[in-house]
């Protein structure tokens, strides 16, 4: 039922994600509530589609951060350490920073300079491909724009255990979802398809 959740608010969004099954825990839907859209959309922030927000960069689709936050939920423990991968306009960090509660961290980075949104998390600049191992290893990573590989180095910055959630693909696009098992072992699974726009570099000046 993706696509078909728009609102006319953000508890309206939040009740038609829910309803449609695309939301499926309590916790999900209270750090989604927690957040509005509209602080971070500059329009049609209650619609369920990408949102363009500049710098040929967007705000994904609401069921799609429904969809990371439930696969990343096992992993998101009061004290975990998060990585947003292209945090881009920042709703979805401040989503998870909403689920790992004051004793957490998430780490957001992006290549474009954050955008003055309200978010209670730490913000990066630099290239997201490469993680950002100063604050690593982390219990899990979300990357919101499609890469061209897996990126090793992500993997390599994830806990054990931990996880990774990624879209890959420069034509057909799948989210991938990679465990990290406690004793390092690194399974693989091939989840649906997705289109999101692709990790870029830094715009030139």
């Amino acid at each position: 039922m993706a696509w078909f959740s728009s609102g006319s608010s953000n508890a309206a969004l939040i009740a038609n994600l829910k309803n449609n099954g695309l939301i499926q825990s309590e916790k999900v839907a209270h750090a989604m509530l927690g957040v509005d859209r509209a602080h971070y959309a500059p329009a049609l922030a209650y619609q369920d589609s990408p949102q363009h927000i500049g710098f040929s960069a967007t705000i994904s689709a609401p069921h799609m951060h429904a969809s990371a936050a439930e696969s990343l939920l096992p992993f998101l423990n009061p004290s975990a350490r998060i990585l947003d991968v292209g945090s881009g306009s920042g709703y979805l960090t401040h989503v998870l920073a909403n689920l790992v509660g004051s004793e957490g961290k998430v780490i957001g980075i992006d290549h474009i300079e954050e955008r003055g949104r309200p978010q209670p998390s730490l913000e990066r600049q630099g290239d997201g491909r490469e993680g950002f191992r100063e604050e690593g290893p982390y219990d899990a990573i979300h990357v919101g724009a499609a890469a061209k590989e897996e990126h090793k180095g992500l993997v390599e910055q994830l806990k054990a255990p931990g996880r990774l959630f990624i879209p890959v693909g420069t034509g057909s696009q799948y989210i991938w979802v990679v465990d990290k098992d406690e004793e390092g072992k690194v399974k693989r699974e091939k989840s649906f398809g997705v289109r999101y726009v692709p990790l870029t570099d830094a715009p030139r000046e």
